[in-house]
């Protein structure tokens, strides 16, 4: 959080800077006020950048076998650019590495974790472990005990990302 401050701050210095350099060039013809707005231009161009590219960063300090499922990108007011470009605030992953499946009663069932990363002030992440049914694709969430929690079940897709790469030959 304190670099990204420091990294807003000197964009826009070297915004500014530019602003500067170009009133100079025009021999002072351009007016005052030009420096500062390049200075916010700066910053806000930092910022967009930097929260357009959190998804892509987050993913590439994944660990291999890390898969992503599923992605959020709500429009929000107080970004009015996400309103025609949408960013990634959220997504879910499974971890595909240490997945663990059993035969019982002649349905496969895959016990796996997934994780959910959430773009905020501070980044969250949290976990949960889940049961999967590969046969009847019933998906059932477990708690830190580790019990099933069967009210919560539900049913996949037979063609869903979770399915495919949980269900894949271990």
């Amino acid at each position: 959080m304190l670099w990204h401050l420091i990294a807003i701050a000197v964009s826009g210095l070297g915004a500014a800077g530019i602003g500067l350099f170009l009133r100079f060039l025009s021999r002072k013809k351009l007016p005052r006020w030009i420096i500062p707005v390049f200075a916010g231009a700066g910053m806000l161009a930092y910022q967009i950048n930097f929260e357009y590219s959190w998804f892509e960063l987050k993913q590439a300090q994944l660990p291999e076998g890390s898969v992503v499922v599923s992605t959020e990108s709500p429009n929000q007011v107080w970004r009015p650019w996400t309103m025609v470009y949408p960013m990634i605030n959220a997504f879910t992953v499974l971890d595909v590495n240490n997945r663990v499946q059993r035969e019982q009663d002649g349905d496969t069932i895959v016990r796996f974790v997934m994780y959910r990363f959430e773009k905020q002030h501070i980044d969250q992440v949290t976990y949960q472990t889940y049961l999967l049914n590969c046969t009847t694709t019933e998906l059932v969430p477990m708690t830190e005990a580790g019990e099933a929690q069967v009210n919560d079940i539900r049913t996949l897709d037979q063609d869903s990302t979770i399915m495919t790469e949980a269900c894949q030959a271990l």
